[in-house]
C-alpha cells in the first residue's frame, strides 16, 4: 500500500483497511500507540504511521487471532516483529493473487 497523503481522513482509512470506521475509532481508545490527530471540530486525521499501526492491530487481532490485551502487549514489545511478520503475509498474499491471475491467463489461453 503507497500512502502519498500526510493525512488521512477515517473514511479514507476504512476503505483502504477494510475496517468499519467504528472498529478504528474503538481500537482508538484500547491501543495508546494509536492517537490520530484532530481538528477544533474533533475530525480524525491519520498519518501513514498511524494507518501502519492500525495494520499491525488488524493483523494481531484478525489474522493471529489474540485478544485485544496480547495484541496490545505484543504492540508494545515487539512492533518491529510485528510489522516485518504482517508485511511478510501482505507479499505473500500479492504474490498469490498475482500467481492466480496468471494461472487464470493459462486456462483461457487454452
Amino acid at each position: 500500500m503507497d500512502l502519498t497523503k500526510k493525512f488521512y481522513k477515517i473514511r479514507e482509512v476504512s476503505e483502504l483497511l477494510g475496517l468499519p470506521a467504528s472498529t478504528i475509532r474503538y481500537w482508538e481508545t484500547e491501543f495508546d500507540q494509536l492517537s490520530p490527530r484532530r481538528n477544533d471540530k474533533g475530525t480524525r486525521y491519520f498519518t501513514p504511521d498511524d494507518i501502519e499501526i492500525i495494520r499491525q492491530i488488524k493483523y494481531l487481532l484478525h489474522d493471529r487471532g489474540l485478544k485485544i490485551d496480547a495484541a496490545r502487549e505484543q504492540l508494545s514489545f515487539a512492533s518491529n516483529t510485528v510489522e516485518s511478520k504482517q508485511r511478510a503475509i501482505d507479499r505473500l498474499r500479492d504474490i498469490r493473487a498475482r500467481l492466480v491471475a496468471l494461472r487464470d491467463s493459462l486456462h483461457k489461453l487454452r
